[in-house]
């Protein structure tokens, strides 16, 4: 037996029955019904919180309970909304609104386990690293926390710790999230629009990579590079020898919060050009160099005093390959000019569409709904913009035609989203179509290259190539399956599971039914036959029989209301 292995299960099992208990608290037994986890959830505990139910109703409306189950069950949950509420494509305004109160509120570990980790990671002694390391975190949160210190040649830097055994417990919970995110896909079919499982396989890849400072500080090498010759980005520059999986070591920049107006005022700098100034690098990242800082709240973006933009914290980043990088610029391009009918074609050729799908019948109306939700947006100020009703008419778009969004997109999708929010603090009448048109331009006059081009003329002379090399071998395979009857046609019935899965549920309750009836009719023979013992003429057998009945009439009510189907 591994060992480990069953410790890691059991530590799992108990925690996914904390948190059925939170959500069973929170109100939503229905839904834990409805997923089968009904199991890590003892009789007396659902009956309870059942009675509890009708209070909770009145009290905190659904999104706010959700917060609060969120935030009692830790940081892996409270990251995973954190992540939700940048994702108003994928759940509506007011849960995105409330997943934003949730924050990382995580007491520091002491200075000497912050200590002992660094003198563990690198081999150097401590004295011969820094000169100066400041004993307090200037931050703390649920990965790692942050000190000050100066390098023995006097540079400026920070220093940043993981928490010890953090890895182990977001495991576990990202196991859990994975068993749930099925769960929901096969017992909630509503669901399934959303990908729960994409979402939770891109919590893991984006948590995963923050728990590796090495891939941080890596991506913070490449971005300092490509921004070695960019005036006005400044990326602080990493100290190679000094990463670790868990301890990373930067250069130290100062400046203001971005979304600090006043502060930015009192250097001089106007925040219509630090707007301006953060779309260009962002630009720049996606259609030129194809990697890009993937965190961009205000505590991760710095004005300096020079004008520059400081960009902090690279334990999240995205990569765009060549192929999607010119079918986003071609999904920008069709944006600037107008055109609809491309822009459904370049969103049909980056796999947002689902299999299955009449193209014709999706392109015509998905071109329809863009035209009437993104034509207003022509020479419109960001100010008079209401994100709320545009972001809600975005996500009905969505469920209506059930788009897709890969998960290589989704990140790309929250950066956006977030650059919107700040560069509608700095510059509210900034025009952000006329800002890219330089960098469209760009990747256009790049596409058009003879470089470019006779690179795309050998790629696509090879693989004609190797379709010819090898499409009279799988001709003949094919061929050859057909004469010997090898060739099996398999059909998938749509909703036929769903439709099982109730006549199943129907069918055990009637069956309850009639047990709980035939164990009622026993108990009323017993009372008039005076079978065993009796009490003022009463069958006690009889009274034990009903009682039983009694416990399977109200588990089989409390089970058909929390299904919430009467």
């Amino acid at each position: 037996m591994n060992i480990f292995g069953f410790s890691r299960k059991y530590r799992t099992a108990k925690r996914l029955k904390e948190i059925v208990n939170v959500f069973i608290r929170q109100g939503f037994g229905n839904l834990v019904d409805q997923m089968h986890l009904g199991k890590y959830v003892s009789l007396t505990k659902r009956i309870k919180a059942y009675g509890h139910l009708p209070s909770l109703l009145k009290g905190p409306k659904v999104h706010e309970r959700i917060r609060l189950a969120f935030e009692e069950l830790g940081p892996s949950f409270i990251k995973l909304a954190q992540m939700l509420s940048t994702r108003p494509d994928l759940i509506p305004n007011r849960y995105t609104q409330e997943f934003e109160r949730l924050q990382d509120r995580v007491p520091p570990f002491p200075y000497e386990e912050a200590r002992t980790i660094i003198e563990s990671e690198i081999t150097e002694p401590f004295e011969s690293i820094f000169r100066q390391f400041e004993r307090v975190p200037v931050g703390a949160a649920s990965i790692a926390q942050v000190h000050r210190a100066v390098l023995m040649d006097g540079t400026k830097v920070i220093v940043k710790v993981q928490r010890p055994d953090i890895r182990e417990n977001l495991e576990s919970d990202i196991d859990i999230l994975y068993y749930v995110a099925k769960l929901l896909e096969t017992y909630v079919p509503d669901s399934r629009y959303l990908n729960p499982t994409g979402i939770v396989r891109e919590f893991e890849k984006t948590v995963m990579k923050e728990l590796d400072f090495i891939v941080e500080g890596r991506n913070c090498q490449r971005l300092w590079h490509n921004f070695q010759d960019f005036d006005g980005v400044r990326i602080p520059k990493p100290f190679r020898n000094l990463i670790t999986g868990t301890v990373l070591v930067l250069e130290s920049i100062d400046g203001v919060r971005i979304d600090d107006l006043d502060g930015i005022r009192k250097m001089g700098l106007e925040p219509a050009a630090v707007a301006r100034r953060t779309l260009d690098a962002y630009f720049k990242m996606v259609l030129v160099d194809g990697i890009f800082h993937g965190d961009p709240h205000p505590g991760n973006l710095i004005v300096m005093k020079d004008g520059a933009i400081g960009f902090m914290d690279f334990g999240i980043t995205g990569q765009i390959n060549e192929e999607t990088k010119i079918l986003l610029s071609n999904v920008f391009m069709a944006l600037v000019k107008k055109d609809f009918d491309n822009l459904v074609d370049v969103l049909i050729m980056l796999g947002l569409v689902p299999e299955n799908t009449d193209i014709d019948e999706f392109r015509r109306l998905l071109r329809s709904d863009l035209r009437d939700l993104i034509e207003p947006l022509y020479d419109t100020s960001v100010s008079e913009i209401d994100f709320a009703r545009y972001l809600d008419e975005t996500l009905d778009i969505i469920i209506k035609h059930k788009t897709l969004v890969p998960s290589d997109l989704m990140l790309l999708d929250k950066v956006v989203m977030m650059l919107e929010g700040i560069v509608l603090r700095l510059d509210p009448d900034i025009n952000i179509i006329e800002a890219m048109k330089p960098y469209l331009s760009h990747v256009a006059f790049d596409k058009m290259s003879p470089g470019k081009a006779m690179d795309e003329a050998i790629k696509g002379i090879k693989e004609s190539g190797m379709f010819l090399k090898y499409f009279p071998r799988q001709l003949k395979k094919i061929l050859w399956k057909v004469i010997r009857d090898e060739i099996v046609i398999r059909l998938s019935l749509k909703g036929l599971d769903t439709l099982t899965r109730d006549i199943d549920r129907s069918s055990n309750r009637i069956s309850v039914a009639m047990i709980i009836s035939a164990v009622l009719i026993s108990s009323a023979i017993m009372h008039a036959t005076g079978v065993g013992p009796t009490v003022y003429g009463m069958s006690v057998m009889g009274f034990m029989v009903f009682g039983f009945a009694a416990v399977l009439g109200i588990a089989l009510i409390v089970s058909i209301f929390r299904s919430g189907r009467l």
